[in-house]
């Protein structure tokens, strides 16, 4: 059974070593100049919807269409219990003998990320490939086996609430139908709500236009941002840039509305409904920020079935989402500007930010936004803390960067301090936040780690700074006085010579140490780029980290005493020479390792292998 209808949402708006001769030292002021404003504006008819989406996109056109990857993710990149969450709905609570288990390495406490395995020490849930699996770490069997379905066979991730699971599909990618043409991503993200009970079945799936950007969970909500970019076929028909550009603009005159706004297909059982974005339901920033559309959606796991996920848009830019319990940012690098005369993309200058509250049920509400000089690295650069938000970029011409402050006020990121100069002539690798102190990692030849006081916004402060060589790309707050930095180390002339782990020691603000390191020549991680590769478990100061070389790949198992970091073992996976170990985990006695082919178990403590689960 197939009905059609299309859906008006009106919003008001919810919407979200040795070193080369050191620098200048880093600044610390107080500007306390507000950022941009970037408030939302309803449109009042499609007519104006569509003259300000033209206007937007041919601001961006160049002769070879609209720049490649426009509001594209830049990454993909469990909590435990919140205690703000609701209670799980009634049949949806595990029961109480749930072993002690791991959950998904994240930012924020209260702000589940999607991963491509989630457990809840009663099971262990996988999607890849099209497939979602369900294995029993009692028994070491594989339950259950979920077929998503053809169009469902791209990068997937999932997130786990009681016994349901909800699948994003990411979507987006290039659709070429004609070779004399050129289109600009498009692609249909998926989000499918899963019942794990008894053989695994899908309750409803979700088809939307355009791809997913990143997900956060808080209690069984979940919160999806969606990107879409306009429909439209740019000809190759012509021979010069300049004619290339004409006909491009003239696509753009020629095209209606339905070429911006997301339609979806949502079905539950038998039944299909369609449906499409109304007008009214778009906002946009005042000043410029992009003609790919936001769409975030909002899905409740608990729920016998999906909703149309109360979209709420904004006429924006967005590949990067931050998120707590309570709020969710979206923020633009505006990397893929290009001037409207050449096809040549312009570099980033700025990048813009949208906070959303977010109510304990219902849509995110919209309440402010602001534009900060330069590129955020990840969301691990971006932090709320105590009212305020901080935010790290490496500046708009490279040469430093800084750490700014921000409050909300009157529905605007005003900013009320910042510290810079940091790492001149460097760029920022990795960005840690800890209640009220900041961490930051810059790299060209050596490792600058600078410790900050933030815990007066007006007045952020350097204390300290560590140079060593090498780099952290990412670092992992290991209690209050602790981190451990996974990167690459580095010769002095800053060329990378291997994986490098890195135990230091923050307790002193005005002198960081490093206590311990580990190096694995000629390698690298995934937990480099993605936090979720890597597990960190207190209980027994396990920390694992996946590894891959021309020797072939595996996990290292280190253990962390005191000052000290030690080698365990290093861990392979029946069969994966060289294909890596993706994700670590822990349920009761046994850690649990995830390859492409299959997960193997190996006791806690002794590292030695217990079981193998083939997962093809």
């Amino acid at each position: 059974m197939r009905r059609r209808h299309w859906i008006c949402v009106f919003a008001a708006l919810p919407l979200a070593a040795c070193t080369a001769a050191p620098g200048p030292a880093p600044t610390n002021t107080n500007s306390a100049r507000p950022a941009p404003a970037l408030r939302l504006v309803a449109f009042d008819s499609c007519q104006e919807l569509l003259a300000d989406l033209r206007a937007a996109a041919k601001e961006s056109v160049g002769p070879w269409g609209l720049p490649g990857n426009m509001g594209i993710p830049e990454s993909w990149s469990a909590m435990k219990a919140d205690s703000r969450a609701a209670a799980p709905a009634a049949g949806m609570a595990p029961p109480p003998a749930v072993p002690d288990h791991s959950t998904t390495n994240v930012h924020e406490k209260g702000a589940d990320e999607p991963d491509i395995v989630k457990t809840d020490g009663r099971r262990i849930v996988t999607v890849d490939g099209g497939v979602l699996r369900v294995i029993d770490p009692a028994t070491h069997t594989q339950t259950g086996r979920l077929d998503l379905g053809a169009d469902a066979g791209g990068e997937a991730d999932l997130l786990l609430s009681g016994d349901r699971a909800l699948v994003l599909v990411r979507g987006g990618g290039y659709a070429i139908a004609d070779k004399r043409a050129f289109l600009p991503p498009g692609g249909n993200a998926q989000v499918l709500l899963v019942d794990l009970t008894g053989t695994p079945r899908v309750l409803s799936r979700y088809r939307g236009a355009g791809a997913v950007v990143d997900a956060r969970q808080t209690g069984t909500t979940a919160r999806v941002v969606l990107a879409t970019a306009p429909r439209l076929r740019f000809p190759l028909t012509a021979t010069t840039d300049a004619q290339l550009l004409k006909q491009n603009r003239k696509v753009i005159d020629d095209a209606t509305v339905d070429a911006w706004l997301p339609t979806w297909e949502l079905t539950t059982g038998s039944t299909t409904t369609e449906g499409k974005l109304d007008c009214s339901a778009v906002s946009r920033p005042d000043a410029y920020s992009g003609a790919t559309m936001l769409n975030v959606l909002t899905f409740d796991l608990a729920q016998p079935a999906l909703t149309d996920g109360s979209p709420v848009a904004v006429l924006a830019d967005g590949n990067l989402v931050y998120g707590t319990a309570d709020s969710l940012y979206v923020a633009n690098n505006q990397f893929w500007r290009a001037t409207a005369a050449i096809s040549r993309v312009r570099p980033p200058e700025n990048t813009d930010i949208y906070k959303f509250a977010l109510p304990p049920t219902g849509k995110p509400v919209y309440t402010a936004g602001g534009t900060v000089p330069g590129t955020v690295l990840n969301q691990y650069a971006m932090s709320e803390w105590d009212g305020h938000l901080r935010i790290a970029t490496t500046d708009p011409d490279g040469k430093a960067s800084t750490v700014r402050t921000f409050r909300e006020r009157d529905g605007k990121l005003t900013q009320v301090g910042e510290v810079g100069g940091l790492g001149k002539d460097e760029r920022i690798y990795s960005v840690r936040f800890i209640g009220p102190r900041g961490y930051v990692v810059t790299f060209r030849q050596t490792d600058p780690l600078y410790s900050l006081d933030l815990s007066d916004p007006e007045k952020p402060r350097v204390t300290g700074e560590l140079k060593i060589t090498g780099y952290s790309a990412h670092l992992q707050a290991i209690g209050e006085d602790r981190l451990v930095g996974i990167g690459q180390e580095a010769t002095e002339r800053g060329r990378p010579v291997g994986l490098q782990v890195s135990l230091f020691d923050v307790s002193d603000p005005g002198d960081p140490r490093r206590l311990a390191q580990h190096v694995v020549p000629e390698a690298s991680s995934e937990a480099e780029f993605d936090p979720h590769a890597l597990l960190w478990w207190p209980a027994t100061g396990l920390l694992v980290v996946p590894v891959a070389s021309g020797r072939g790949s595996g996990a290292l198992a280190l253990r962390l005493t005191g000052d000290r970091l030690t080698a365990a073992g290093e861990l392979k996976v029946p069969g994966e020479q060289y294909s890596p170990v993706r994700r670590s985990l822990v349920v009761g006695d046994e850690l649990w390792m995830l390859s492409y082919s299959g997960l193997q178990a190996t006791n806690l403590s002794t590292l030695d292998r217990t079981g193998y689960v083939p997962l093809r």
